[in-house]
């Protein structure tokens, strides 16, 4: 039973929106990429526990805190008298592992993954004892690339390879044992722990200024050119998505864009485009959000 589901990072969901809007450095397109490849191969492996016992209680993707210490958790299993804790990698390819040193033939100082599950074990130990759950913890560095290798010397069994996958899963679906209120009360507690970052501070900086305006095609994140009645056309895609729809998709993005920032109708004309009337976007926000404010200084918020 799931207790605690995986999110997209927000500053993932951020860098999309930004992409079509702005010119997004070389440097940090690649960081964006990879954080995708790693949010895709936690979601591969969410997919993959989909076949665990419901009896199990499953947190996917918590970020706690023990005395000032933050650590991220992967995937966390609690099971009868046991507590099951998976740091998910999606690595691909050729990888090297000899004594504690981790390498590729193109990179000889990757950082130790195990280092990072020995960190988050001990924090997670101490965390658990605090809320007076003292259950044995057992770590497990699980690769879910099929196209990944670990040249190792010796055998390790903190690493779960891909083809050890179903094996693992069977191995945690023996005699299941129903759990008790006291599991669930821990789960609920760590899902309640869980710390949700601010975003904007590991994203590119930018501004409402700055950014390209327009409607943003729904199918190729071009920008709508002409509209056709109640719809808008794509002249990159030949896309046609409903004005009323475009619109509030549009303006879900400057919100989250610019949290801090007013909506206006002056200021979603412009964010739109100026593709769509101030009358038209004046009645669709009217329908979807609460006015506040007269002239000047009126503007929209979220309807509670």
């Amino acid at each position: 039973m799931v207790i605690h589901e995986r999110l997209i990072p927000l500053e993932l969901v951020i860098y999309k929106r930004l992409r079509p809007r702005m010119v997004i450095a070389e440097n940090e397109v690649k960081k964006f990429l990879a954080i995708e490849k790693g949010y895709e191969g936690e979601v591969r492996s969410d997919e993959w526990l989909t076949g665990l016992n419901q009896h199990w209680l499953v947190l996917h993707g918590l970020l706690l805190e023990y005395n000032g210490s933050r650590f991220q958790i992967d995937t966390l299993i609690i099971a009868y008298e046991k507590i099951y804790l998976l740091d998910v990698k999606h690595f691909e390819g050729d990888y090297y592992l000899e004594e504690e040193h981790w390498s590729t033939k193109s990179n000889s100082n990757i950082l130790n993954p195990l280092d990072q599950l020995r960190r988050c074990t001990t924090l997670l130990r101490k965390l658990l004892f605090e809320l007076g759950f003292k259950d044995p913890i057992d770590p497990y560095l699980t690769f879910n690339n099929p196209e990944f290798h670990l040249y190792i010397t010796t055998i390790n069994p903190t690493l779960i390879f891909p083809t050890q996958l179903n094996r693992f899963l069977k191995k945690l679906n023996t005699n299941p044992v129903k759990l008790n209120q006291r599991y669930y009360e821990l789960a609920e507690k760590l899902a309640s722990l869980h710390i949700i970052e601010s975003p904007y501070s590991r994203v590119p900086a930018y501004s409402f200024e700055e950014c390209k305006k327009g409607g943003v095609c729904i199918d190729c994140g071009a920008m709508y050119t002409s509209v056709n009645k109640d719809k808008l056309e794509c002249g990159a895609c030949g896309c046609q998505e409903k004005v009323d729809e475009a619109v509030i998709r549009n303006v879900k993005d400057y919100i989250l864009l610019f949290p801090d920032r007013k909506i206006t109708v002056r200021d979603i004309y412009e964010w739109c485009g100026f593709i769509v009337s101030k009358k038209t976007i004046r009645r669709i926000l009217s329908r979807n959000f609460k006015l506040e404010g007269f002239g000047p200084s009126a503007h929209y918020v979220k309807k509670e």
